[in-house]
């Protein structure tokens, strides 16, 4: 059975009769850790090498074994351009021409900015196919891909090759005419032999209507009043001389556009998708070469260019997020929706959410308030205890449903078995309720049960503190009181004394910020039980150079205080 997509290498058996230990247990331990390359590339190859090397004649179950694992990891890595022509290979080996085309047809939209793949492709039609109209389209089709890469030329050189080969130096002449015009890296080359061809060839071919008509009035003008009749030959000479004039303009145009992208250009060391870390430096020559192709204002460059830099840098959320956020800027919707959709559930691992929550909130934008959620929770089932998307998804409910909404599904995640996660959760329906909804009362009475509940929860007593803190009081007794109560209750919690020392340093700060006439007296009192005396022996050289928090931040106010006077 064949058995295809992301997480499908569990369900892949091997039935065969050579090697089906040594197979089996490849492939347990693929499905134990996808995210290996060198466990799928040691699999990969160790199937094709079954039989002598699997080919048209051997076992179904060799053949069908290694279509799945090219199938899966395809999957799993679609970027290894490399492996789409082994799989084709393989495939023109066992099946044909018709199911290798299909592996390319494959390959091309899974990596569509590929030189090499379409390359790879067109070079592969051209052996198996002898339909000329077809081969043109290919190419044409192609060229809308890569054409403008600037290292297409491989690409552009196969094009003129098959123009060349089947005899038609009119579509070659029209080639090199446009090639040069590209900002790409042997576009010298190809001026050169149009400039040849401007002298030899007819002149129908060295222009689009346009450009010919202009050059043929502006020869007519020059020759009205001269006194003689001009012959033919000369306004053919003359129409040339122009033709001349008017491409080595552009080529100096273009000649001075690629010395501006040499740099960023040259600095590329790898241009390819790899799962090992892109190096900083080649990181942050994408960074510069984006921003340089940005402000030149050309969108289909910019959009080329961001296609180049996510086959290398495409597990690295932050370019996916800039190209986002580039085509959003652009009012491209559904090229921003399909850039999420690639990042979010193909390239960026999971422990990576930050694109995935941006295109919920884009989803959000637009309306589509189910699927922002769907996406949250799609989120939360592979990291459960992810603080943010949690949080978030409830504000999407509270901004769209409302606050009972939102209120409820917080509640469901405080009911999940984790403590600490519970307790943030449950800051958050207090501060939902006191903030969004303006119910101090509910709020107080939310952190009073809930720091029942997650005693050992530091971040729920800081809110808790927080809130306390922020309410305003008819004096300072009745404000005091409040946050006192809230101590008093830290004191007696199931804290770790790191903890619940941490939070005694927050009240004492605020006894000192806010408190009374009385506030001094219970500083000290306080100072002495929960930092107690400590025997310069017996302290460390950090004990020693740490004074407590509390200190330390009324030194760094009362120094910024006499630094403002």
């Amino acid at each position: 059975m064949l058995v295809s997509g992301r997480r499908s290498i569990a369900s892949v058996e091997y039935e065969g009769e050579e090697a089906q230990t040594e197979i089996n247990k490849l492939l347990g331990a693929v499905a134990e850790s996808e995210d290996e390359f060198e466990k799928w590339e040691a699999l990969v190859l160790r199937a094709m090498e079954l039989e002598g090397g699997v080919t048209r004649n051997s076992s179904p179950q060799a053949i069908e074994l290694v279509r799945n694992l090219f199938d899966c990891f395809l999957a799993k890595f679609p970027l290894f351009f490399g492996y789409w022509k082994k799989y084709a290979d393989f495939e023109f080996s066992v099946g044909g021409t018709e199911t290798a085309e299909m592996v390319y047809e494959r390959g091309v939209s899974s990596i569509s900015s590929s030189v090499d793949l379409w390359t790879h492709y067109c070079s592969f039609k051209l052996d198996t196919s002898h339909d000329n109209d077809v081969l043109r389209a290919l190419f044409e089709r192609g060229s809308q891909y890569v054409g403008l890469d600037f290292q297409s030329h491989p690409f552009w050189d196969k094009y003129i090759e098959f123009e060349e080969r089947i005899n038609e130096p009119a579509n070659v002449t029209k080639i090199h005419c446009r090639a040069f015009q590209l900002i790409i890296y042997n576009f010298n080359k190809y001026f050169e032999k149009f400039r040849n061809l401007i002298q030899t060839r007819p002149i129908e071919e060295l222009g689009d209507t346009e450009t010919l008509d202009e050059i043929k009035k502006a020869v007519d003008a020059e020759t009205v009043g001269v006194g003689y009749e001009v012959s033919p030959p000369e306004i053919e000479r003359a129409i040339r001389a122009k033709l001349d004039q008017h491409y080595y303009t552009i080529y100096v145009s273009v000649q001075q556009a690629v010395h501006e992208r040499w740099t960023y250009e040259n600095a590329i060391r790898r241009s390819y998708f790899h799962v090992t870390d892109v190096d900083e430096a080649d990181l942050e020559n994408w960074r510069n070469y984006l921003d340089f192709e940005e402000k030149k204002g050309d969108t289909q460059r910019v959009m080329f260019l961001y296609e180049r830099c996510l086959v290398a840098c495409a597990l690295y959320e932050e370019f996916w997020l800039r190209y986002a956020r580039w085509l959003f800027s652009q009012d491209k919707e559904e090229d921003c929706r399909l850039v999420y959709m690639r990042a979010s559930c193909i390239f960026v691992p999971i422990s990576q959410p930050t694109v995935r929550l941006n295109w919920a909130r884009f989803e959000e934008k637009l309306g589509r308030t189910q699927l922002a959620c769907d996406i949250h929770e799609a989120i939360h089932i592979e990291s459960p205890t992810h603080i943010e998307t949690m949080v978030s998804h409830a504000g999407v409910l509270r901004r769209n449903v409302g606050i009972d909404a939102a209120i409820g599904q917080l509640q469901v995640y405080i009911d999940e078995p984790n403590s600490q996660v519970g307790g943030i959760m449950a800051a958050e329906q207090a501060r939902i309720l006191w903030q969004c909804k303006g119910s101090v009362e509910e709020a107080r009475k939310l952190f009073k049960e809930s720091v029942e509940r997650f005693q050992e929860c530091k971040h729920l007593w800081l809110k808790y503190f927080e809130f306390e803190t922020a309410q305003p009081a008819s004096d300072l007794e009745e404000g005091h009181g409040r946050v006192k109560e809230v101590h008093e209750l830290v004191r007696k919690s199931r804290l770790p004394p790191d903890d619940s020392k941490e939070l005694s340093h927050y009240y004492m700060e605020h006894l000192l910020d806010r408190g009374g006439k009385e506030a001094a007296t219970e500083f000290m009192l306080l100072d002495k039980e929960v930092n107690g005396y400590v025997s310069p022996k017996n302290m460390t050289l950090a004990q020693t150079a740490k004074p407590h928090s509390a200190g330390k931040k009324r030194k760094n106010k009362n120094k910024a205080a006499a630094t403002a006077a």
